[in-house]
């Protein structure tokens, strides 16, 4: 549904978005990641038609987005950065607006500005003034627009910016429904949303991918990805060593002796032996009969992965 080849967009003599490739498939849903600055939002507005790219090419649902923009755009939601609306229309007016421009008529507008509102909430501003909405309704009132035609592309900037806790649940299960059936790409700040919603996400920084990927293949990038950490008491680190070193599945082990307690972390012999590890440790544990109070496998953070890959070199924490 979306083809993104070889985009790059330059701002005088800065080149924001540097050769940027990838593809969205119905049913799918893409984080899109990256430090501010990085060309999250520069990119999505190339893909909707907002700005034209320096190079490049986007296709969505098969139509050239520069050669036949009205057919690319008959099939996208887009909700821009900071949610854009018309302030002096009420929450009912803006979507009556954004129904009619859309070619939406009669009983059917009606009716899909009800789905709308439903959808996202609103049933309580629906008559309110937009400039009087807190951040989040006026948010809220933005993806209303962008989803009321049904559309088969949903692009969206920071979607769950604003809203509090219970709104940012809503909208993220709002988003795993829209998923089975539409293609979905959403930029984020917020890491847990990658786990909570995305089939997959890019990470991009200073205008490149620099990742690509689902959330778990993401994770297990992060240097303790697949290791199995273990507290365990009254047995000397060398001991526990020297046992744990004998195991085929283990690469490295390394101990920290706090008084009588020892903390253990047992690294992979390689990344196809992740799921024997935990096993094989806990097997010998009990042969030996270490008494430990905590066993459990490491699955990488996002947090950590997203660092490491865009701090700039200079303020990489050293290994």
């Amino acid at each position: 549904m979306i083809v993104v080849e070889h985009l790059s967009k330059d701002f005088g003599p800065k080149r924001a978005v540097n050769d940027v490739s990838f593809t969205v498939q119905k049913g799918e849903i893409l984080g899109f990641l990256g430090p501010n600055g990085a060309g999250k939002s520069t990119t999505m507005r190339m893909l909707t038609g907002f700005i034209p790219p320096t190079v490049g090419r986007v296709t969505i649902g098969g139509f050239d987005v520069a050669e036949d923009p009205i057919s690319a755009k008959r099939l996208i939601g887009y909700l821009p950065e900071s949610a854009p609306c018309y302030s002096d229309m009420t929450v009912h007016g803006f979507l009556n607006f954004a129904a009619e421009i859309r070619g939406i008529h009669g009983a059917k507008r009606e009716q899909a500005i009800r789905t709308a509102v439903g959808l996202c909430f609103l049933e309580g501003v629906l008559h309110q003034s937009v400039d009087t909405l807190s951040k989040g309704y006026r948010h809220r009132t933005c993806l209303a627009q962008a989803i009321i035609h049904d559309p088969e592309v949903l692009i969206l900037d920071e979607p769950t910016d604003g809203l509090d806790p219970n709104q940012k649940h809503e909208i993220r299960l709002l988003l795993k429904r829209f998923g089975q059936n539409k293609a979905i790409i959403f930029s984020t700040h917020i890491l847990e949303e990658v786990d909570a919603v995305c089939s997959r996400a890019i990470i991009i920084d200073r205008g490149r991918v620099v990742a690509n990927g689902t959330p778990a293949e993401l994770r297990a990038r992060h240097k303790l990805a697949g290791s199995v950490a273990l507290k365990t008491h009254g047995v000397a680190a060398e001991s526990i060593k020297a046992r744990l070193t004998t195991l085929g599945v283990v690469g490295k082990v390394e101990t920290e002796a706090t008084g009588s307690q020892v903390f253990v972390r047992v690294f992979p012999r390689d990344k196809t032996v992740n799921s024997e590890l935990a096993k094989a440790v806990a097997q010998l544990a009990a042969r030996e009969g270490w008494s430990f109070e905590d066993l459990r496998t490491e699955e990488g953070r996002l947090d950590e992965v997203f660092r490491s890959i865009t701090l700039p070199d200079t303020v990489k924490p050293s290994e």
